[in-house]
């Protein structure tokens, strides 16, 4: 018994600590703002694997967000977190979150294109500090960001593609989308969302029609907003409420889709 307790304590001493998923702070300068976020990957192994930009919900950078992350991330993908307010600006409530992203997410989004278009050149910039395939880019976010990858999309940004996961549709009216819409887009909506009128989802596909674009669009039937998000909570009487079984669904429908086109490119 006690040579086996012996080899055991030899055997822990000789075996390296094991990898664990990385969660790295970062910060990035879009002209004279700053911005702060996290790198998230596996580092078990030093394999280049594809990027993604994931920006969170209006609540932006939160410890949530990052376990978010985390879990989409796993071996294949190192994601960035991406802060679209600026560094220090975390709201502490929704009213705040809403005064911040209202700002940004209103008729003029030039402000925001630029933010994102920041967070995507951060996440670039992490090759050979992460195992980061740099060629191989794509997005996603959560609710305001849903509606801020789109953004990509409707500038004719070269990812290998968006997804908005309950994310507003409608854009501002000074878009720049006109046959320029070169991303791939996969949209998936909660049916009974209803800060997402039907109305928006006939001129999204409109939209996206007249640009050219490959999309894809998905209603998850009882689904209403937030239906990807376990923080969200179950309240039946909120509009904001996870749905576990299109929460499932939507993820390895994500999954699928950035497999897919990464293999493509």
């Amino acid at each position: 018994m006690r040579r086996s307790l012996l080899a055991l304590a030899l055997l822990c001493v000789a075996t390296p600590a094991l990898a664990a998923m990385q969660a790295r702070p970062v910060e990035w300068t879009v002209g004279k703002d700053r911005f702060s976020g996290y790198v998230v990957y596996d580092d078990a192994s030093t394999a280049k694997r594809p990027g993604l930009v994931m920006v969170p919900n209006w609540m932006g950078v939160t410890a949530d967000s990052v376990e978010r992350a985390k879990a989409v991330a796993g071996k294949d993908y190192v994601v960035l977190v991406a802060d679209v307010y600026g560094k220090g600006n975390r709201p502490k409530d929704a009213g705040e979150a809403g005064k911040l992203a209202g700002g940004l997410r209103g008729e003029d989004r030039n402000v925001l294109r630029a933010r994102i278009d920041g967070a995507v050149a951060a996440l670039k910039a992490q090759a050979g500090k992460a195992p980061l395939q740099a060629d191989k880019l794509g997005a996603f976010g959560f609710c305001f960001g849903g509606s801020t990858v789109l953004e990509l999309a409707r500038e004719g940004a070269g990812l290998a593609g968006v997804v908005s996961l309950h994310g507003g549709l409608a854009p501002g009216k000074q878009s720049p989308t006109a046959d320029r819409v070169r991303t791939p887009v996969l949209v998936l909506n909660g049916a009974d969302d209803k800060a997402v009128s039907d109305a928006d989802i006939l001129a999204f596909e409109k939209e996206m029609d007249a640009a050219g674009a490959d999309w894809q669009f998905v209603d998850f039937s009882g689904a209403v907003h937030c239906f990807a998000e376990a923080s969200a909570g179950t309240d039946p009487a909120s509009n904001c409420r996870y749905d576990e079984r299109a929460a499932k669904r939507a993820y390895r429908m994500m999954d699928d889709f950035f497999r897919e086109r990464f293999a493509a490119d």
